[in-house]
Protein backbone atom coordinates (compact mmCIF):
# COMPACT_ATOMS: atom_id res chain seq x y z
CA UNK A 1 0.00 0.00 0.00
CA UNK A 2 1.40 3.38 -1.08
CA UNK A 3 -0.40 5.42 0.97
CA UNK A 4 -2.03 5.16 4.47
CA UNK A 5 -5.56 3.74 4.24
CA UNK A 6 -8.42 5.99 5.46
CA UNK A 7 -10.27 4.44 8.26
CA UNK A 8 -13.87 5.10 10.15
CA UNK A 9 -13.55 7.29 12.81
CA UNK A 10 -15.61 4.69 15.47
CA UNK A 11 -16.92 1.38 15.60
CA UNK A 12 -20.29 3.12 15.79
CA UNK A 13 -19.40 4.96 12.96
CA UNK A 14 -18.83 1.53 10.67
CA UNK A 15 -21.99 0.57 12.03
CA UNK A 16 -23.72 2.80 11.24
CA UNK A 17 -22.21 3.20 7.52
CA UNK A 18 -22.87 -0.58 6.99
CA UNK A 19 -26.90 -0.28 8.39
CA UNK A 20 -27.48 1.98 6.01
CA UNK A 21 -25.99 0.18 2.84
CA UNK A 22 -28.03 -2.77 4.36
CA UNK A 23 -30.75 -0.75 5.31
CA UNK A 24 -31.45 0.00 2.10
CA UNK A 25 -34.81 -0.21 -0.35
CA UNK A 26 -34.02 -3.90 -0.27
CA UNK A 27 -36.67 -2.93 3.17
CA UNK A 28 -38.65 -0.41 2.30
CA UNK A 29 -39.75 -1.47 -1.03
CA UNK A 30 -39.03 -5.22 -1.42
CA UNK A 31 -39.33 -6.53 1.67
CA UNK A 32 -43.01 -5.73 2.32
CA UNK A 33 -44.00 -7.45 -0.97
CA UNK A 34 -41.92 -10.35 -0.73
CA UNK A 35 -43.90 -10.73 2.45
CA UNK A 36 -47.09 -9.89 0.58
CA UNK A 37 -46.33 -12.21 -1.84
CA UNK A 38 -45.00 -15.20 0.16
CA UNK A 39 -47.09 -16.04 3.26
CA UNK A 40 -46.72 -13.24 5.93
CA UNK A 41 -45.48 -14.27 8.98
CA UNK A 42 -43.97 -17.65 7.19
CA UNK A 43 -41.72 -15.37 5.10
CA UNK A 44 -40.45 -13.37 8.08
CA UNK A 45 -39.37 -16.72 10.14
CA UNK A 46 -37.69 -18.00 7.33
CA UNK A 47 -36.37 -14.51 6.75
CA UNK A 48 -34.78 -14.28 10.23
CA UNK A 49 -33.27 -17.95 9.72
CA UNK A 50 -31.26 -17.52 6.45
CA UNK A 51 -30.12 -14.20 7.84
CA UNK A 52 -28.54 -16.36 11.35
CA UNK A 53 -27.19 -19.47 9.55
CA UNK A 54 -26.55 -18.21 6.18
CA UNK A 55 -26.25 -14.65 5.41
CA UNK A 56 -23.96 -13.47 8.40
CA UNK A 57 -21.70 -15.84 8.47
CA UNK A 58 -21.07 -14.65 4.43
CA UNK A 59 -21.03 -11.21 6.12
CA UNK A 60 -18.48 -12.39 8.46
CA UNK A 61 -16.29 -13.69 5.11
CA UNK A 62 -16.68 -10.31 3.10
CA UNK A 63 -15.98 -8.27 6.21
CA UNK A 64 -12.60 -10.72 6.86
CA UNK A 65 -11.45 -10.02 3.23
CA UNK A 66 -11.60 -6.51 3.85
CA UNK A 67 -10.14 -5.69 6.79
CA UNK A 68 -7.10 -8.11 6.28
CA UNK A 69 -6.27 -7.14 2.56
CA UNK A 70 -7.25 -3.41 3.48
CA UNK A 71 -7.71 -2.92 -0.02
CA UNK A 72 -10.67 -2.96 -2.90
CA UNK A 73 -11.92 -6.13 -4.28
CA UNK A 74 -9.87 -6.66 -6.72
CA UNK A 75 -6.60 -5.87 -5.22
CA UNK A 76 -8.08 -7.92 -2.15
CA UNK A 77 -7.91 -11.01 -4.38
CA UNK A 78 -4.73 -10.04 -5.23
CA UNK A 79 -3.19 -9.44 -2.45
CA UNK A 80 -4.66 -12.39 -0.45
CA UNK A 81 -4.26 -14.96 -3.49
CA UNK A 82 -1.28 -13.60 -5.73
CA UNK A 83 -0.89 -15.61 -9.14
CA UNK A 84 -4.33 -17.36 -8.65
CA UNK A 85 -7.58 -17.06 -10.71
CA UNK A 86 -8.87 -15.63 -7.63
CA UNK A 87 -8.95 -11.66 -8.58
CA UNK A 88 -11.66 -12.48 -11.37
CA UNK A 89 -13.90 -12.75 -8.48
CA UNK A 90 -13.05 -9.53 -7.37
CA UNK A 91 -13.43 -7.82 -10.84
CA UNK A 92 -17.28 -9.52 -11.05
CA UNK A 93 -18.03 -7.72 -7.71
CA UNK A 94 -17.08 -4.48 -9.40
CA UNK A 95 -19.19 -5.34 -12.23
CA UNK A 96 -22.19 -6.23 -10.44
CA UNK A 97 -21.87 -3.39 -7.86
CA UNK A 98 -21.92 -0.96 -11.18
CA UNK A 99 -24.82 -2.64 -12.34
CA UNK A 100 -26.72 -2.52 -9.16
CA UNK A 101 -26.15 1.18 -9.15
CA UNK A 102 -27.49 2.20 -12.54
CA UNK A 103 -30.30 0.05 -12.50
CA UNK A 104 -31.08 1.29 -8.26
CA UNK A 105 -30.72 4.90 -9.79
CA UNK A 106 -33.11 4.57 -12.08
CA UNK A 107 -35.73 4.12 -8.32
CA UNK A 108 -33.89 6.25 -6.18
CA UNK A 109 -35.41 8.63 -8.75
CA UNK A 110 -38.68 7.62 -8.61
CA UNK A 111 -37.94 8.06 -4.51
CA UNK A 112 -36.67 11.86 -5.27
CA UNK A 113 -39.64 12.74 -7.31
CA UNK A 114 -42.36 11.16 -5.17
CA UNK A 115 -40.31 13.43 -1.96
CA UNK A 116 -40.46 16.36 -3.64
CA UNK A 117 -44.15 16.06 -5.36
CA UNK A 118 -45.18 15.02 -1.69
CA UNK A 119 -43.88 17.90 -0.36
CA UNK A 120 -45.54 20.18 -2.80
CA UNK A 121 -48.34 19.69 -5.28
CA UNK A 122 -48.69 16.53 -3.25
CA UNK A 123 -49.99 12.81 -4.53
CA UNK A 124 -54.02 12.69 -4.44
CA UNK A 125 -55.19 9.42 -5.45
CA UNK A 126 -58.55 9.43 -4.95
CA UNK A 127 -59.02 5.70 -6.91
CA UNK A 128 -56.32 2.91 -7.38
CA UNK A 129 -56.51 3.46 -10.53
CA UNK A 130 -55.61 6.91 -10.80
CA UNK A 131 -52.26 6.22 -8.44
CA UNK A 132 -51.21 3.67 -11.13
CA UNK A 133 -51.87 5.92 -14.33
CA UNK A 134 -49.77 8.67 -12.33
CA UNK A 135 -46.80 6.13 -11.79
CA UNK A 136 -47.20 4.19 -15.16
CA UNK A 137 -46.64 8.12 -17.10
CA UNK A 138 -44.36 9.30 -14.51
CA UNK A 139 -42.43 6.29 -15.29
CA UNK A 140 -42.82 6.13 -18.84
CA UNK A 141 -41.61 9.70 -19.52
CA UNK A 142 -38.69 10.73 -20.78
CA UNK A 143 -37.24 13.61 -19.05
CA UNK A 144 -38.64 13.69 -15.72
CA UNK A 145 -37.76 10.66 -14.28
CA UNK A 146 -34.04 11.11 -16.41
CA UNK A 147 -34.03 14.40 -14.23
CA UNK A 148 -34.55 12.54 -11.07
CA UNK A 149 -32.20 9.33 -11.31
CA UNK A 150 -29.48 11.80 -12.63
CA UNK A 151 -30.11 13.89 -9.65
CA UNK A 152 -30.28 10.94 -7.41
CA UNK A 153 -26.82 9.49 -8.94
CA UNK A 154 -25.32 12.93 -8.71
CA UNK A 155 -25.59 13.41 -4.74
CA UNK A 156 -24.58 9.40 -4.53
CA UNK A 157 -21.56 11.03 -5.92
CA UNK A 158 -20.66 13.84 -4.35
CA UNK A 159 -21.16 11.86 -0.63
CA UNK A 160 -18.80 9.41 -2.11
CA UNK A 161 -16.08 12.20 -3.43
CA UNK A 162 -15.79 13.76 -0.89
CA UNK A 163 -14.06 10.36 1.60
CA UNK A 164 -15.01 7.86 3.91
CA UNK A 165 -14.84 10.38 7.27
CA UNK A 166 -16.12 14.00 5.35
CA UNK A 167 -18.16 12.10 3.24
CA UNK A 168 -19.69 8.43 3.70
CA UNK A 169 -19.17 8.48 7.69
CA UNK A 170 -20.81 12.44 8.21
CA UNK A 171 -23.64 11.15 6.19
CA UNK A 172 -24.55 7.93 7.81
CA UNK A 173 -24.53 8.90 11.31
CA UNK A 174 -27.01 11.52 10.76
CA UNK A 175 -28.81 9.87 8.06
CA UNK A 176 -29.47 5.95 9.60
CA UNK A 177 -30.67 6.86 13.13
CA UNK A 178 -33.28 9.38 11.20
CA UNK A 179 -34.17 6.33 9.03
CA UNK A 180 -34.69 4.11 11.97
CA UNK A 181 -37.29 6.91 13.72
CA UNK A 182 -39.25 8.11 10.45
CA UNK A 183 -40.26 4.21 9.93
CA UNK A 184 -40.98 3.71 13.09
CA UNK A 185 -43.61 6.97 13.10
CA UNK A 186 -45.03 5.43 10.18
CA UNK A 187 -45.77 2.31 11.38
CA UNK A 188 -47.09 3.65 14.71
CA UNK A 189 -49.74 5.66 12.70
CA UNK A 190 -50.24 2.37 10.04
CA UNK A 191 -51.06 -0.15 12.46
CA UNK A 192 -53.84 2.30 14.24
CA UNK A 193 -55.40 3.05 10.82
CA UNK A 194 -59.09 1.00 10.65
CA UNK A 195 -59.13 -2.17 9.25
CA UNK A 196 -55.25 -2.52 10.41
CA UNK A 197 -55.67 -5.52 12.51
CA UNK A 198 -55.60 -8.15 9.84
CA UNK A 199 -52.38 -6.52 8.49
CA UNK A 200 -50.93 -6.87 11.77
CA UNK A 201 -52.27 -10.87 11.97
CA UNK A 202 -50.86 -11.19 8.37
CA UNK A 203 -47.61 -10.23 9.40
CA UNK A 204 -47.54 -12.11 12.97
CA UNK A 205 -49.46 -15.30 12.56
CA UNK A 206 -47.73 -17.85 10.12
CA UNK A 207 -49.27 -20.26 7.66
CA UNK A 208 -47.21 -22.95 7.60
CA UNK A 209 -48.70 -24.22 4.73
CA UNK A 210 -47.03 -21.41 2.95
CA UNK A 211 -43.51 -22.39 3.74
CA UNK A 212 -42.47 -24.07 0.15
CA UNK A 213 -39.40 -23.97 -2.14
CA UNK A 214 -40.00 -20.74 -3.43
CA UNK A 215 -40.71 -19.20 -0.07
CA UNK A 216 -37.36 -20.36 1.14
CA UNK A 217 -35.55 -19.48 -2.01
CA UNK A 218 -36.71 -15.55 -2.01
CA UNK A 219 -36.08 -15.30 1.49
CA UNK A 220 -32.47 -16.59 1.39
CA UNK A 221 -32.33 -14.07 -1.70
CA UNK A 222 -34.31 -10.95 0.03
CA UNK A 223 -31.48 -11.73 3.39
CA UNK A 224 -28.15 -11.59 0.55
CA UNK A 225 -29.98 -8.01 -0.97
CA UNK A 226 -31.00 -6.71 2.11
CA UNK A 227 -27.55 -7.08 3.67
CA UNK A 228 -25.87 -6.08 0.52
CA UNK A 229 -23.93 -9.54 0.26
CA UNK A 230 -22.11 -9.84 -3.18
CA UNK A 231 -21.90 -6.83 -4.14
CA UNK A 232 -18.78 -5.43 -2.59
CA UNK A 233 -20.16 -3.05 -0.37
CA UNK A 234 -19.04 -5.72 2.97
CA UNK A 235 -15.21 -6.03 1.36
CA UNK A 236 -14.87 -2.13 0.85
CA UNK A 237 -16.48 -0.54 3.90
CA UNK A 238 -14.65 -3.31 5.87
CA UNK A 239 -10.97 -2.28 4.30
CA UNK A 240 -12.09 1.22 6.36
CA UNK A 241 -11.94 -1.10 9.55
CA UNK A 242 -9.75 -0.87 12.64
CA UNK A 243 -7.88 -3.72 13.55
CA UNK A 244 -9.62 -2.92 17.22
CA UNK A 245 -12.77 -3.28 15.74
CA UNK A 246 -14.57 -7.05 16.69
CA UNK A 247 -16.06 -8.02 12.90
CA UNK A 248 -18.31 -10.97 14.64
CA UNK A 249 -20.20 -7.99 17.23
CA UNK A 250 -20.08 -5.22 14.07
CA UNK A 251 -21.58 -7.88 11.90
CA UNK A 252 -24.17 -8.84 14.41
CA UNK A 253 -24.98 -5.46 15.37
CA UNK A 254 -25.79 -4.42 11.18
CA UNK A 255 -27.73 -7.69 10.75
CA UNK A 256 -30.13 -6.82 13.73
CA UNK A 257 -30.68 -3.15 12.70
CA UNK A 258 -31.05 -4.55 9.22
CA UNK A 259 -33.66 -7.43 10.22
CA UNK A 260 -35.33 -4.84 12.81
CA UNK A 261 -36.21 -2.45 10.17
CA UNK A 262 -37.25 -5.01 7.69
CA UNK A 263 -39.85 -6.23 9.95
CA UNK A 264 -40.47 -2.67 11.49
CA UNK A 265 -40.80 -1.70 7.48
CA UNK A 266 -43.17 -4.60 7.02
CA UNK A 267 -45.63 -3.70 9.59
CA UNK A 268 -45.28 0.49 8.16
CA UNK A 269 -47.06 -0.90 4.61
CA UNK A 270 -48.59 -4.02 5.31
CA UNK A 271 -51.42 -2.75 7.88
CA UNK A 272 -51.78 0.02 5.50
CA UNK A 273 -52.53 -1.82 2.75
CA UNK A 274 -55.40 -4.52 4.42
CA UNK A 275 -56.87 -1.04 6.29
CA UNK A 276 -57.34 -0.10 2.12
CA UNK A 277 -58.49 -3.24 1.23
CA UNK A 278 -55.98 -3.97 -1.33
CA UNK A 279 -54.53 -7.21 -2.19
CA UNK A 280 -50.92 -7.81 0.26
CA UNK A 281 -49.20 -9.69 -3.42
CA UNK A 282 -49.49 -6.10 -5.23
CA UNK A 283 -45.89 -6.63 -5.83
CA UNK A 284 -43.09 -4.35 -6.72
CA UNK A 285 -45.38 -1.61 -7.32
CA UNK A 286 -46.88 -1.69 -3.91
CA UNK A 287 -44.70 1.65 -2.94
CA UNK A 288 -45.08 4.01 -5.93
CA UNK A 289 -48.72 2.68 -7.17
CA UNK A 290 -50.55 1.43 -3.65
CA UNK A 291 -49.43 3.30 -0.98
CA UNK A 292 -49.86 7.62 -2.40
CA UNK A 293 -53.82 5.63 -3.18
CA UNK A 294 -53.73 4.62 0.53
CA UNK A 295 -52.76 7.70 1.94
CA UNK A 296 -54.82 9.89 -0.43
CA UNK A 297 -57.97 7.93 0.90
CA UNK A 298 -56.88 7.94 4.66
CA UNK A 299 -56.56 11.45 4.07
CA UNK A 300 -59.42 12.33 3.25
CA UNK A 301 -60.53 12.23 7.26
CA UNK A 302 -57.23 13.36 8.54
CA UNK A 303 -55.52 15.43 5.72
CA UNK A 304 -53.02 17.19 7.23
CA UNK A 305 -51.68 13.84 9.31
CA UNK A 306 -51.67 11.95 5.99
CA UNK A 307 -49.92 14.25 4.22
CA UNK A 308 -46.97 14.73 6.99
CA UNK A 309 -47.21 10.95 7.08
CA UNK A 310 -46.84 10.56 3.08
CA UNK A 311 -43.83 13.45 3.03
CA UNK A 312 -42.20 11.03 5.65
CA UNK A 313 -42.59 8.13 4.13
CA UNK A 314 -41.32 9.06 0.87
CA UNK A 315 -38.11 10.63 2.93
CA UNK A 316 -37.59 7.70 4.96
CA UNK A 317 -37.59 5.92 0.92
CA UNK A 318 -34.90 8.21 -0.41
CA UNK A 319 -32.51 8.02 2.42
CA UNK A 320 -32.98 4.83 2.28
CA UNK A 321 -32.09 4.46 -1.28
CA UNK A 322 -29.13 7.25 -0.23
CA UNK A 323 -26.83 5.43 2.02
CA UNK A 324 -27.18 2.12 0.01
CA UNK A 325 -26.26 3.56 -3.23
CA UNK A 326 -23.42 5.37 -1.71
CA UNK A 327 -21.96 1.59 -0.62
CA UNK A 328 -22.25 0.27 -3.97
CA UNK A 329 -20.52 3.67 -5.50
CA UNK A 330 -18.01 3.20 -3.65
CA UNK A 331 -17.52 -0.15 -4.27
CA UNK A 332 -16.25 1.39 -7.72
CA UNK A 333 -14.81 4.44 -7.26
CA UNK A 334 -12.28 2.56 -4.53
CA UNK A 335 -11.64 0.30 -7.58
CA UNK A 336 -10.41 2.60 -9.43
CA UNK A 337 -8.56 4.28 -7.13
CA UNK A 338 -6.67 1.58 -5.60
CA UNK A 339 -6.35 -0.42 -9.04
CA UNK A 340 -5.92 2.60 -11.35
CA UNK A 341 -4.40 4.93 -9.37
CA UNK A 342 -7.16 7.54 -9.91
CA UNK A 343 -8.15 10.84 -7.51
CA UNK A 344 -11.22 10.09 -5.72
CA UNK A 345 -12.49 13.08 -7.46
CA UNK A 346 -11.43 11.61 -10.92
CA UNK A 347 -12.65 7.99 -10.16
CA UNK A 348 -16.25 9.42 -9.10
CA UNK A 349 -16.86 11.43 -12.16
CA UNK A 350 -15.47 8.50 -14.40
CA UNK A 351 -17.47 6.17 -12.81
CA UNK A 352 -20.53 8.66 -12.55
CA UNK A 353 -20.55 9.19 -16.78
CA UNK A 354 -20.80 5.24 -17.20
CA UNK A 355 -23.41 4.26 -14.63
CA UNK A 356 -25.68 7.37 -15.87
CA UNK A 357 -25.33 5.76 -19.15
CA UNK A 358 -26.39 2.32 -18.26
CA UNK A 359 -28.92 3.84 -15.90
CA UNK A 360 -30.43 5.68 -18.48
CA UNK A 361 -31.14 3.11 -21.03
CA UNK A 362 -32.73 1.42 -17.64
CA UNK A 363 -35.24 4.41 -17.16
CA UNK A 364 -36.18 4.71 -20.70
CA UNK A 365 -36.74 0.70 -20.73
CA UNK A 366 -40.35 1.83 -19.33
CA UNK A 367 -41.24 4.08 -22.07
CA UNK A 368 -39.50 4.64 -25.13
CA UNK A 369 -37.16 1.70 -25.05
CA UNK A 370 -39.61 -0.60 -23.67
CA UNK A 371 -39.95 -2.89 -27.03
CA UNK A 372 -36.37 -3.35 -26.16
CA UNK A 373 -36.27 -7.01 -24.27
CA UNK A 374 -34.25 -10.35 -24.16
CA UNK A 375 -36.18 -13.28 -22.78
CA UNK A 376 -39.25 -11.15 -22.38
CA UNK A 377 -37.64 -9.08 -19.77
CA UNK A 378 -37.01 -5.34 -20.78
CA UNK A 379 -33.20 -3.64 -20.02
CA UNK A 380 -34.23 -2.63 -16.11
CA UNK A 381 -35.61 -6.56 -15.34
CA UNK A 382 -32.33 -7.46 -16.94
CA UNK A 383 -29.81 -5.35 -15.00
CA UNK A 384 -31.67 -6.25 -11.86
CA UNK A 385 -32.14 -10.23 -12.89
CA UNK A 386 -28.21 -10.42 -13.49
CA UNK A 387 -27.19 -8.78 -10.88
CA UNK A 388 -29.38 -10.25 -8.13
CA UNK A 389 -30.18 -13.92 -9.09
CA UNK A 390 -26.82 -15.15 -10.57
CA UNK A 391 -24.06 -12.36 -9.66
CA UNK A 392 -24.75 -11.49 -6.50
CA UNK A 393 -25.32 -15.39 -5.69
CA UNK A 394 -22.51 -16.55 -7.39
CA UNK A 395 -20.20 -14.06 -5.63
CA UNK A 396 -21.28 -15.03 -2.34
CA UNK A 397 -20.87 -18.51 -2.95
CA UNK A 398 -17.38 -17.40 -4.04
CA UNK A 399 -16.65 -15.59 -0.87
CA UNK A 400 -17.75 -18.46 0.99
CA UNK A 401 -15.62 -21.02 -0.41
CA UNK A 402 -12.29 -18.82 -0.67
CA UNK A 403 -12.78 -17.58 3.13
CA UNK A 404 -13.81 -21.51 3.60
CA UNK A 405 -11.38 -23.40 2.10
CA UNK A 406 -8.51 -20.80 -0.12
CA UNK A 407 -7.43 -18.73 3.29
CA UNK A 408 -5.39 -19.93 5.57
CA UNK A 409 -7.45 -20.89 8.88
CA UNK A 410 -4.66 -19.19 10.91
CA UNK A 411 -5.61 -16.12 9.09
CA UNK A 412 -9.54 -16.85 9.23
CA UNK A 413 -9.13 -17.08 13.09
CA UNK A 414 -6.78 -13.64 13.83
CA UNK A 415 -9.42 -11.84 11.48
CA UNK A 416 -12.45 -13.46 13.36
CA UNK A 417 -11.14 -13.66 16.94
CA UNK A 418 -8.71 -10.15 17.07
CA UNK A 419 -5.65 -12.57 16.93
CA UNK A 420 -7.47 -14.80 19.28
CA UNK A 421 -8.48 -11.43 22.30
CA UNK A 422 -12.13 -11.74 22.07
CA UNK A 423 -13.44 -15.42 24.00
CA UNK A 424 -16.77 -15.47 22.44
CA UNK A 425 -15.35 -15.75 19.21
CA UNK A 426 -13.08 -17.72 19.82
CA UNK A 427 -15.87 -20.25 21.18
CA UNK A 428 -17.64 -19.63 18.22
CA UNK A 429 -15.25 -19.72 15.20
CA UNK A 430 -15.21 -23.61 14.66
CA UNK A 431 -19.22 -23.26 14.31
CA UNK A 432 -18.57 -20.50 11.72
CA UNK A 433 -15.70 -22.53 10.16
CA UNK A 434 -18.39 -25.53 9.39
CA UNK A 435 -20.64 -23.22 8.23
CA UNK A 436 -18.74 -21.40 6.06
CA UNK A 437 -17.16 -24.64 4.10
CA UNK A 438 -20.22 -27.12 4.05
CA UNK A 439 -23.96 -25.27 5.28
CA UNK A 440 -23.51 -22.26 2.58
CA UNK A 441 -21.99 -23.20 -0.39
CA UNK A 442 -24.73 -26.39 -0.12
CA UNK A 443 -28.03 -23.74 0.69
CA UNK A 444 -26.46 -21.02 -2.26
CA UNK A 445 -25.86 -23.86 -4.80
CA UNK A 446 -29.29 -25.04 -3.63
CA UNK A 447 -31.16 -21.76 -3.97
CA UNK A 448 -29.35 -20.49 -6.98
CA UNK A 449 -30.72 -24.43 -9.13
CA UNK A 450 -33.93 -23.46 -7.46
CA UNK A 451 -34.16 -20.62 -8.92
CA UNK A 452 -32.63 -21.36 -12.46
CA UNK A 453 -35.67 -24.15 -12.67
CA UNK A 454 -38.30 -21.98 -11.21
CA UNK A 455 -39.06 -24.49 -8.45
CA UNK A 456 -42.00 -23.88 -6.77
Amino acid sequence: MSQRRETFGSRFAFIMAMAGSAIGLGNIWRFPYMVGEYGGAVFILTYIVCCLFISLPIFFCESIIGRRSGQSTYRAMTLLAPGTGWKSMGLVVVVTAFIIISYYSVVGGWSLDYFFRSCTVGLEAPTRETATGMFSIFSSSVWEPALAFTAFLGLSALIVTAGVRKGIEKFTKFATPLLGLLIVVIAAYSVTLPGAKSGVDYLMRPDWSKLTPATFSYALGQSFYSLSLGAGCVIVYSSFMKKSDNIVSSGGWTALFDSLFAIVAGFAVMPAVFAAGIEPGAGPALVFETLPYIFSTMGMQMPVLSRVITVLFFLAILIAALTSSISMYEVCVEHLVDHKKLSRRKASLLFFAGSWVLGMLCSLSFGVLGEVKIAGLNIFSICDTLASNFFMTLTALAVALFVGWKMKRSDVRDEFTNSGTLRFNCAVFDTFLFLVRWVVPFMIILIFVSNFFDIQ
